[in-house]
């Protein structure tokens, strides 16, 4: 699969649709203590440029030294930065999932890296991009600790963890810390809107010099004010404790959702996150425009190699009655 473009779920040129099921963010809501902070946010002057008091409740929170963290300004910067850093050191191939987020790839091509892709074997890829939960298919990976312990610089993308409903994560603590932790705490925060992640290092001093590039191709302040006060509301503990709340509602949401789904005779797929996949009765595409009108968006699984199939994200039980009003009435349509 070749991307040209970038393909996201959320809003598009007509705006956010009333019933989004195309993303993956907090459906509870926004994170109270992340909003008390973000109006807090003095905004009339630039952060300091080299994060230290944000490095260091990083630093804490995970249990790591300072100096393991990177400030990125969203998810899809660090996978291109981290990318174009492997092809300055020699890198010639990166190695991805078979169905994932199609930033890896994209960031891998615009740097002429091939591209190997599951069920191909790794080879000599100098990066490797694992996803756990994983995206779009919210599942454990099963080859997860073989990346780890490839040798080769392997980026285990952390983005769905802190919205984990089911299962446990594939590494313990000594593997996740040889290779490369990239966190984006926004969607865990219900706040997809700020841009802010960070991005643990391996404890390895064989990884310097790939730190060394990755701060010489970093931005000036790749945060603003908001993005650090996003990832330093996340560190404690009101944060913390909300989530904790939250993913008690998005477990009883998921198992209402994917009952929803089944009575419209679709095979909804195991998922540990809060969304899963499922093959739909009718193609998405034929029904896409009149669900839109009726406010529904789901995500096409065709650009993630999943054609039939959609994602969606957990929503509250009054958007999934509007998405199994608005499909059941779009498909009699359709058969018309």
């Amino acid at each position: 699969m070749t991307l040209t473009h970038a393909l996201h779920g959320g809003p598009d040129e007509t705006g956010a649709a009333p019933h989004d099921f195309s993303t993956n963010g907090n459906a509870v809501g926004a994170c109270p203590a992340a909003v008390a902070a973000l109006r807090a946010v003095d905004a009339a002057h630039y952060p300091d440029p080299r994060y230290t008091s944000l490095r260091e409740r990083l630093a804490a929170f995970h249990g790591v030294a300072g100096e393991r963290i990177v400030i990125a300004a969203s998810a899809s910067e660090f996978i291109h930065r981290i990318s174009a850093a492997v092809a300055q050191g020699g890198g010639r191939q990166v190695w991805v999932p078979a169905h994932s987020y199609g930033d890896y790839e994209r960031a891998a091509m615009a740097w002429s890296l091939q591209v190997l892709c599951a069920p191909e074997p790794h080879g000599n890829a100098a990066l490797h991009w694992c996803c756990e939960p994983s995206s779009p298919l919210g599942q454990a990976q099963e080859d997860l600790a073989l990346h780890a312990d490839a040798g080769s610089t392997c980026v285990l993308d952390m983005a769905y963890e802190p919205l984990r409903l089911e299962g446990r994560a594939s590494l313990d603590t000594a593997q996740r810390n040889r290779v490369w932790q990239l966190w984006t705490p926004n969607k865990a925060m219900g706040l997809t809107g700020i841009r802010a992640a960070y991005a643990i290092a391996p404890d390895d001093a064989a990884a310097a010099p790939l730190m060394q590039r990755l701060e010489r191709l970093a931005p000036s302040w790749p945060l603003g004010t908001h993005g650090v006060a996003l990832l330093d509301t996340w560190t404690g503990d009101e944060a913390q404790a909300w989530l904790a709340q939250s993913l008690h509602t998005l477990r009883t949401w998921k198992l209402q959702q994917r009952a929803l789904c089944e009575s419209l005779n679709w095979r909804c797929l195991p998922s540990d996150a809060n969304f899963f996949c499922a093959r739909t009765d009718v193609p998405y595409p034929r029904l896409a425009a009149a669900l839109r009108a009726d406010g529904i968006k789901l995500r096409d699984c065709a650009s993630f190699g999943l054609p039939g199939h959609v994602r969606l994200g957990v929503l509250p039980p009054q958007s999934q009655q509007a998405l199994k009003q608005a499909w059941t009435r779009a498909a009699a349509c359709a058969e018309d």
